[in-house]
């Protein structure tokens, strides 16, 4: 009986081999139930994750939340409210709206000169009228010495005057912002040595060097862009280097060679940005001054006799006689579309300068 008893109560019992099996396997149920536990909270984990990143991303475990615009988004997005900002306080000055409209006008004269006025105006053998003919109703400016339409090659001039004060101006403002950042950011003898190339530029004639260049060159139209260039930069130069000084002296410019950026990384990434205003207002400001410096050189015979200019139309007035025969219409039209486009240039210039430096108070 006892044996029976003892032999009956094994399979069941809790102290013997089976009883323990199945205390294990007890623990083992206990374990995999932590398992799938953990398994659960994972899941749960997971679940959270997804309305997280996932979430934010749109995916289908989160809470589908739309995305936020990316880098080059925000960046577009404040160069448009930017750009807002800068169109909202420039038409508050009226001088400057005037400048600008003056310049579409030219501008699209310019561009539509071939379909209004033809290619051909220019052709001596084709002329259309009777030399140094009076206004008329067929040719409202009159005509040439050669009998060609004055009011077509004033139009058609317009492409050439324009584009050779806007090239000249650019390359003029790029060689002055270079030298101009370069010198305030390096400092020692190689400011020292560029400082003094530019106070020669300075005290020498400018039209005096533009003269030399044009005279030593051939006579085309890169020849009188690089003449006035490269002797109208020093101005620049100079007011780029002070705001280069002023720049680099703040904390964060520190901050960043600390943090081990180099000479360029400065430069592009924290010099040139703020400096650019600046650079913007110089050269709508030099574009006026390139324009008469065109003219002038046309005038004095050292441009591109192929080309059709303002300057070369007052340079073949005066080598006509227009002067002393009183043929008005011959050189006043040129002169006043080059004191209009000069003028408005000037007037967006300083209205530019006034909404991006406030703290000079130009007038309205």
């Amino acid at each position: 009986m006892t044996a029976d008893t003892t032999e009956a109560a094994e399979p069941g019992g809790t102290n013997g081999p089976e009883g323990t099996q199945g205390s294990d396997g007890t623990k083992e149920s206990q374990g995999n139930t932590r398992a799938d536990g953990t398994t659960g909270t994972e899941g749960a984990g997971g679940t959270a994750a997804g309305a997280g990143p996932a979430g934010s991303t749109g995916g289908p475990a989160g809470t589908g939340k739309s995305a936020g615009p990316g880098p080059r988004a925000l960046a577009w997005r404040r160069r448009r409210a930017s750009a807002a900002r800068f169109w909202k306080e420039y038409r508050k000055h009226r001088a400057g709206v005037f400048g600008l409209a003056a310049l579409v006008l030219f501008a699209l004269l310019a561009l539509t000169a071939p379909l209004t006025v033809g290619s051909d105006v220019d052709s001596v053998t084709g002329a259309p009228g009777q030399p140094l003919q009076g206004p008329s109703g067929h040719f409202p400016l009159g005509t040439d010495q050669f009998g060609r339409n004055l009011l077509g090659l004033l139009v058609w001039g317009s492409r050439v005057s324009l584009l050779v004060g806007l090239l000249a101006a650019v390359l003029s403002v790029a060689i002055g912002a270079l030298i101009g950042i370069t010198a305030g950011h390096f400092r020692g003898w190689y400011a020292t040595v560029m400082m003094r190339v530019t106070d020669w530029f300075l005290v020498m004639p400018t039209l005096v060097l533009a003269i030399a260049l044009a005279t030593v060159l051939s006579r085309s139209l890169g020849t009188i862009v690089l003449a006035i260039g490269v002797t109208t930069w020093p101005t620049t130069a100079r007011l780029v280097r002070a705001q280069t000084l002023a720049v680099e002296s703040r904390p964060y410019i520190e901050r960043a060679r600390a943090l081990g950026g180099g000479h360029w990384h400065v430069m592009s990434r924290h010099v040139l940005p703020n400096v650019m205003p600046l650079v913007l207002a110089q050269t709508t400001l030099i574009i006026s001054s390139a324009i008469l410096a065109e003219a002038t050189l046309a005038f004095l015979g050292l441009g591109d006799p192929t080309v059709v200019s303002w300057g070369g139309l007052l340079q073949d007035a005066r080598e006509a006689g227009a002067v002393s025969s009183g043929d008005w219409w011959y050189l006043v039209p040129p002169g006043i579309a080059i004191a209009v486009v000069a003028l408005a240039f000037t007037l967006c210039g300083r209205a530019v300068e006034a909404v991006l430096n406030p703290r000079l108070g130009v007038s309205r």
